[in-house]
Formats: C-alpha cells, structure tokens, sequence
C-alpha cells in the first residue's frame, strides 16, 4: 500500500514564530510541503513587523524556571549554531529591580544545574562595574542588582534574514502576499487562507504566527463563520512599545564600548520596564519606553497595529518620546543625558496575552487552525529554538506542562501582568 503523504502547512508571518517553526518543521519533515507567507518581498531591507528590529535582548534571566530552562537551550544556540552565532554578542546584562529578581535568577541557574558567571550584588558595590557607567541609575527600593555576564543581544533584521534564507535553501516556498482571511470548508475547518489580491493558498493545516494582527483575524474568522469561539475574549491583544536612537559623541562612544544590556524597572508607576542596549554601528544606542498601549479600531474595536504604511510606526506622539527619553534618565541619570537627542523613534506592535505566556496550540473551534504567536514583548530571544516546540505541538508531542500553559482554551487570569496595555494610544496622541 502507498504511504500516506505528509500533510502540507501553510505557516502565516516571517518573524520569530514563522522562521522558527518553519525551520523546524522542515527539519523534522524534509517531505512535508511547507508555506510561509509574508507581506514583504523575501530580500526585503525592511519589515514593520517588531521583530525586525535594529536589535534585541538575548538572556535567560527568568523568575519563572520554565522560560529560564527554554532560554538557556536558545542560549546555547546562540553560541554554538552556525545559524546563529556571527549576530549574537555576550556582553552580559544589568538588571535593575525593586523586586527579589536578582536572587530568584540566581536560584533558577542553580536549580537546573547550569553554571554561569551571574550574581546579585548590592547597589553599592554594583554601580562600580562597567566604569560606573551605571552610578547615576535610578535605585530607588532597590536592595541587589543582577548580574549576568552570560546574556547579552543579538542583530536581529541580520539574524531574522539568515532564518529566511536558511528554511528557503531547505525547501520551505515563500510567498509575499498580504493574507486578509481564513478559508473554512462547510464544516468549519480551516483549509487554508485568502489574500487580498483574492488568491488563495490551500493547506492541510494552517498555523497563524501573525503577532498583533492574530487578534484581527481570528475576529474575521468569527464573523465570516458565525461562530464566536473564534474570538480571542481576552486571551490576547495587540499592544505597542516605542523605541528610540542616540547616536553618542566619540568619547561616550569609547567609555560605553564594553556596556551591558541594562533593564531598568524604574520608574514603577510608569509601566514593567525600560532599557537600552550597547551600542552598534555608529556608536547608536537604543532605548525603549515603558508606556505599554492598545489601540481598539472598527466596529469591534480590536486593538490593532493604525492602518497606514508600515502601520505609522515612525509616527510617534510627544508622549511617547518622553517616555523613552526616561529611559535613558533612568539608567544613566540625568545630568549625562539631558544633551542627548534621542532620534528614529518607532512604535513596536506585539500581541500580548494576560498572563505573558506565549500561545501555541490548536485553535479548539476549527480542524486545521493552529496558532503560535503573542511573544508578549519577550519572545524574540527564542528564536532558535520556539519552532521545535511548535513542531511538537503539531505532532502532538509537546510536554504536558507546557501544552496546558500554551493552550488556547487555557484560564484567563483575571489580573492580567504587567506587560498587558494600560493605556490607549488615542490618550498619547
């Protein structure tokens, strides 16, 4: 008797979520017919999508020892994966918090019996590291500061481009195109999507990896089938973050060159945290804001990316430039920064869920619908390895544990974390 074919994936996004799972179902499947679809051309120099990015934090420093034990396995790719090494740089990390943080990192490592060159050390003695760079940090409550020397950043638009080029030369078809729905059969089961050019692309199973615009389809999906358990109902939203550049004078340049990652929990009020990166090409170092925002559109008022090119993401408010200039005030004080002219701003989008745990699973009201998305602003670090456990899910091979914390019909907390949207961008404006 003939075997029966592989089923054949139609995976919708290049980002983190899209490349990797691409990555690793091909991997896992050489024979399966894998699609991945993205509204940019496949040698695009630029995508508005958040993970495509200037670069992004590469770190296991986990109060929550699952995520620490799944980082330290992307570490390790990081370092070692010819993939992915030449865009990783380990410059270690400086964490600032109020909280127990520090020592509970410190725990985690030791727990699972990684060794690393990591510590919670007092704000006095702290602030010494790094040439003082650091000495003029907001420490407000702050008892210890963490010290990890084994994290660091990664180039991350160089990094998402090897991950296409590499699942491309593997076998996976790219295909630009704008996807604007889900095609259902009479009985409610996904059979693959349509674009707004008005084609469409059939697949077996069709795995949405589509960030802050999962909300908008699945919203589609309900109306066009009559059947709300489409809906997400709280179970994510799309939600923006502002970045911004300074370009520093050639002797800051010199005395920032061998700076950490830094994460600044302070000021609490203003939202979970802020930060900034070492510098790269042309001495340019990145901060980010803490205001986390929704922006609710349409009759069903989801919060969505604004419609416009690149989804006016270099339209940036007053409000959230001041937002990440206390970043930077923040973390180097603010006699330092007050003459810094922070530049290129940009809104980040990102699909959140309540608890900050990603989502992938299937999607319980349609054969065929899976989904794999909502990084919740702290997905991108996984990007060599979240594929394998989205592969998993597929197969029906995923641990336990983690199917239930990614399960779509899992409990909706009804406190949501922090990095849930408290402001509306409409109020920013």
């Amino acid at each position: 008797m003939p075997s029966t074919p592989p089923p054949s994936y139609v995976i919708v996004g290049a980002g983190v979520f899209g490349i990797s799972t691409a990555l690793h179902l091909k991997s896992q499947h050489p024979n399966a017919d894998v699609t991945l679809i993205d509204r940019h051309d496949l040698n695009a120099r630029k995508r508005s999508a958040a993970s495509w990015d200037w670069n992004k934090v590469i770190r296991a420093d986990y109060r929550d020892i699952k995520y620490c034990r799944i980082a330290l396995e992307a570490q390790d790719e990081w370092r070692a994966n010819p993939l992915w090494s030449p865009f990783y740089h380990e410059t270690g990390i400086y964490w600032i918090s109020r909280t127990e943080f520090a020592q509970k990192v410190v725990d985690n490592f030791k727990e699972l019996g990684h060794d690393a060159e990591l510590d919670a050390l007092p704000v006095q003695e702290a602030r010494k590291l790094y040439g003082g760079i650091f000495d003029s940090a907001d420490y407000e409550g702050v008892d210890k500061v963490l010290i990890n020397k084994t994290s660091g950043w990664a180039e991350a638009k160089e990094a998402l481009q090897a991950g296409i080029k590499k699942v491309v030369d593997m076998g996976v078809k790219y295909i630009t195109a704008e996807v604007s729905l889900l095609e259902f059969d009479d009985e409610t089961r996904c059979i693959g999507v349509a674009m707004n050019d008005g084609t469409s692309i059939a697949a077996d199973r069709t795995i949405l990896c589509t960030g802050a615009f999962t909300p908008v389809l699945l919203e589609k999906a309900a109306s066009r089938t009559s059947c709300i358990e489409f809906r997400p109902r709280g179970r994510m939203i799309a939600a923006g973050v502002t970045t911004g550049l300074v370009t520093l004078d050639h002797k800051t340049a010199e005395r920032f060159k061998e700076m950490p990652v830094c994460i600044q929990e302070n000021p609490t009020e203003r939202g979970p945290s802020n930060g900034t990166l070492p510098p790269i090409e042309g001495n340019q170092i990145k901060f980010w804001g803490q205001t986390i925002f929704q922006f609710p559109q349409g009759i069903s008022r989801i919060s969505q990316p604004p419609i416009g090119a690149e989804y006016n993401q270099w339209s940036v408010p007053e409000a959230l430039k001041e937002d990440v200039a206390v970043a930077g005030k923040a973390t180097f004080g603010e006699d330092r920064t007050d003459h810094w002219l922070i530049h290129n701003h940009r809104i980040c989008w990102e699909c959140v869920t309540p608890s900050e745990d990603f989502i992938i699973s299937h999607h319980p009201a349609s054969e065929g619908l899976f989904i794999a998305t909502c990084g919740s602003f702290h997905g991108w670090k996984f990007l060599p390895v979240i594929g394998r456990y989205v592969t998993q899910m597929l197969d029906g091979t995923l641990e336990s544990d983690l199917e239930k914390r990614w399960a779509w019909d899992r409990p909706v907390p009804e406190d949501p974390g922090k990095q849930w949207p408290r402001h509306n961008l409409r109020d920013l404006l």
